[in-house]
């Protein structure tokens, strides 16, 4: 009697554990909701007293549709699927010969008529009501090959150093304007000197070579006086110029990034680790070397251990989770018909370290990377294409120091660079730094 009871028992006790634990997943699933995002980091250029948030995905995180609506993700997803060795194979070489003759034809027509409704796609049919510095990226966007101007073919070359070294340590790509002269000059005449620079623990000394990068002066914004002339005289006693011939503009520094990478493939491929950064910065070379030097260091017993060749570094600020800034008055202004999405991390603010055999993986992987009228941000695309994310390093002070602590010398102990400093500020705080015990 045992033995049957327990045999009826049995199937009414499974079927209502079955029923509990339906119930309960069932439960758990409506009441689930994504954890709140309080806050996301706005752009640069938003208004600091605007109360205003940009807004932020509330979907759950296992939602997977991409965002195409917008001018630059329609473009990029196209291009993604197009280099997906997984999806590539579905696609015939008439239909791939096909999208690139259409392609070829949205930019020719694009260049010609900014109005036309092929370079208004994909759904973008305001175009005119976008500001024209955005109108001017959009003609142009498609463009990446310029003439060199002014060309530096042996700065890295060891018959042009006096040191018997075969390659820089640090190579410093600075962007500048035709008209900064005096940021220039001072940076030469501080942290910026070009030869052998020793660091702070004047244990190890390296190779510095800097460039200026620079496009042709914008006549878009007023009449101009002709400093041709004078930038060659510069050039000439200096030898630190490199200049492409386009329009020198806040959404055209993208453009440096790319052409230097070029550059930097062809004439100074060995160089250890690069410096990108503008002219009115203020880097404290010597201790830059020191942590330098540690990496390296450490990349050669790595390389020993795990025969790792490439060296992944890239440091600077880094900003995560931001959005895009919506206020049209604002330089950093990207309209939701042309971007929209979070920012991937980048390393934001006035300058980047990262190493040379990065440099040239950017340089390939920014092929299959559509241009984005921020260059920090585009950086950050970059990367993220390659798997890699910028590490924050806490001496890369872009948003500058306290107002109480910029005149102190010894604030500036555990800096690597601050931002943002005029010449005469550069040359007075090199002075002080150079006579601090």
């Amino acid at each position: 009697n045992g033995r049957l009871l327990c045999l009826c028992l049995l199937p009414c006790m499974m079927t209502g554990h079955l029923l509990i634990y339906i119930g309960v997943s069932i439960f758990i699933t409506i009441s689930y909701a994504p954890p709140k995002i309080n806050l996301h980091y706005i752009a640069t250029g938003i208004s600091a007293n605007s109360s205003s948030l940009a807004s932020h995905p509330l979907g759950p995180f296992w939602n997977l549709r991409l965002e195409d609506s917008a001018l630059w993700n329609q473009l990029q997803h196209a291009w993604d699927r197009q280099h997906n060795p997984l999806l590539r194979g579905n696609t015939t070489l008439i239909q791939r010969k096909q999208k690139a003759t259409f392609l070829s034809e949205i930019k020719s027509e694009c260049l010609s008529d900014s109005t036309s409704d092929k370079c208004s796609l994909p759904h973008m049919h305001n175009l005119n009501s976008l500001p024209e510095q955005i109108r001017a990226f959009i003609r142009s966007m498609y463009y990446r090959e310029y003439p060199l101007l002014i060309n530096q073919p042996g700065m890295c070359r060891k018959n042009n150093s006096s040191f018997d070294l075969d390659s820089p340590i640090l190579l410093m790509a600075i962007k500048s304007q035709v008209g900064n002269f005096e940021n220039r000059q001072a940076i030469r005449e501080t942290w910026g000197y070009s030869g052998l620079v020793k660091g702070e623990s004047n244990k190890k000394d390296g190779l510095v070579r800097t460039l200026f990068l620079l496009g042709r002066q914008d006549s878009s914004t007023g009449p101009h006086p002709d400093l041709k002339n004078l930038l060659e005289l510069e050039n000439l006693k200096y030898g630190d110029i490199l200049q492409w011939d386009f329009r020198d503009t806040f959404y055209n520094l993208t453009l440096k990034d790319l052409l230097f990478w070029q550059w930097f493939k062809k004439y100074c491929p060995t160089a250890i680790f690069v410096f990108k950064g503008d002219d009115d910065v203020f880097v404290r070379t010597n201790t830059l070397l020191d942590y330098l030097h540690k990496e390296w260091g450490e990349h050669k017993l790595r390389k020993v251990l795990t025969n790792k060749m490439d060296m992944d570094l890239f440091v600077g600020d880094v900003i995560t989770n931001a959005m895009p800034n919506r206020e049209p008055s604002t330089k950093y202004y990207i309209p939701e018909s042309f971007y929209k999405g979070v920012y991937p991390p980048y390393a934001g603010g006035g300058g980047v370290v990262y190493s040379g055999s990065l440099a040239l993986r950017l340089k390939e992987v920014s092929e299959r990377v559509h241009l984005f009228p921020i260059d920090d941000v585009y950086l950050g695309m970059c990367l993220h294409r390659l798997g890699l994310s910028p590490t924050h390093h806490p001496g890369f002070l872009t948003f500058d120091l306290p107002a109480g602590d910029r005149e102190n010398p010894c604030a500036y102990r555990s800096v690597l660079l601050v931002h943002k400093r005029s010449p005469k500020e550069m040359l007075t705080l090199w002075k002080k730094l150079q006579n601090m015990p």
